[in-house]
């Protein structure tokens, strides 16, 4: 069964009136919020990469996993946002201990990611915006599902990182866009976020498309030409970084990366 909404919130009270001061940790939560037009209430954010442009004038609380906590109190939010590992767990603790509320938003699969914009609007005071981005994006990712179904879905290695070579686990929001464009996880059977795997398994698995993430190298696979995959020329790295942040903006990312697939070619 898939983990309810109610586990991306934190046990610490919400505010009970929009909040007014807000403080992202993560960089998908940043997006969130320019996407509900929310961004005037952002006071500090964590800096993890390019800022989006609408976001380049808020102050900085630090950089990702490092987070200056004595900037952060000094801004004085209502409500801070953050996803699983943004910031280390000590640090998170002693933000509950203060008493700020949190919102850690974890989506598992695209249909919590939506229901995600929709709990972040009604915190920030953007309750219709967050409501019509969700319907936005389930109408856009049914549509993507059924335009790029498969009846055997095209097993695909996603290659988060070469050295050592990580991927994707179950239950992750990227595994669910590669069904909605008629693709397997290679390891979805794997019941780690981030499983760290070996040269081996992989091509045991067989993969008919090496996907690289956000600066995987490729090129060392074809030191094994028996792998689908290299044998079709299917090493290919994502058209969109923006399907590795679960925001809106992973609607337009998932279609490119349906795309791409939608070329791949099988035995």
């Amino acid at each position: 069964m898939r983990a309810p909404l109610a586990a991306c919130l934190l046990a610490c009270c919400l505010p009970l009136a929009a909040a007014e001061r807000v403080v992202s940790l993560a960089p998908s939560m940043s997006e969130i919020m320019l996407e509900l037009g929310a961004e005037a209430r952002l006071v500090g954010l964590l800096d993890g990469g390019p800022r989006p442009d609408g976001l380049a004038a808020v102050p900085s609380v630090g950089q990702f996993g490092t987070l200056e906590m004595e900037t952060l109190l000094s801004l004085k939010p209502d409500l801070v946002l953050l996803t699983p590992g943004s910031v280390p767990e000590a640090q998170r603790r002693q933000l509950e201990d203060i008493g700020i509320a949190l919102y850690r938003g974890e989506p598992r699969d695209l249909e919590q990611l939506a229901e995600q914009f929709a709990a972040v609007g009604e915190l920030v005071g953007r309750g219709e915006r967050g409501r019509a981005l969700r319907e936005r994006f389930r109408t856009g990712i049914a549509e993507l599902r059924q335009r790029y179904r498969r009846e055997r879905p095209l097993a695909v290695f996603y290659q988060v990182w070469h050295q050592p070579l990580y991927s994707i686990g179950a239950e992750q929001v990227l595994g669910d866009a590669l069904q909605v464009c008629g693709a397997r996880n290679l390891f979805d059977d794997v019941r780690l976020p981030a499983p760290q795997v070996n040269v081996e398994a992989v091509l045991q698995r067989r993969p008919e498309v090496i996907l690289g993430g956000s600066g995987a190298e490729l090129e060392h696979w074809r030191a094994w030409p028996q792998v689908p995959a290299v044998r079709l020329g299917q090493l290919w790295t994502v058209p969109d970084k923006g399907i590795e942040r679960p925001s809106f903006q992973m609607l337009a990312a998932t279609e490119r990366l349906c795309e791409l697939l939608a070329r791949a070619r099988r035995e």
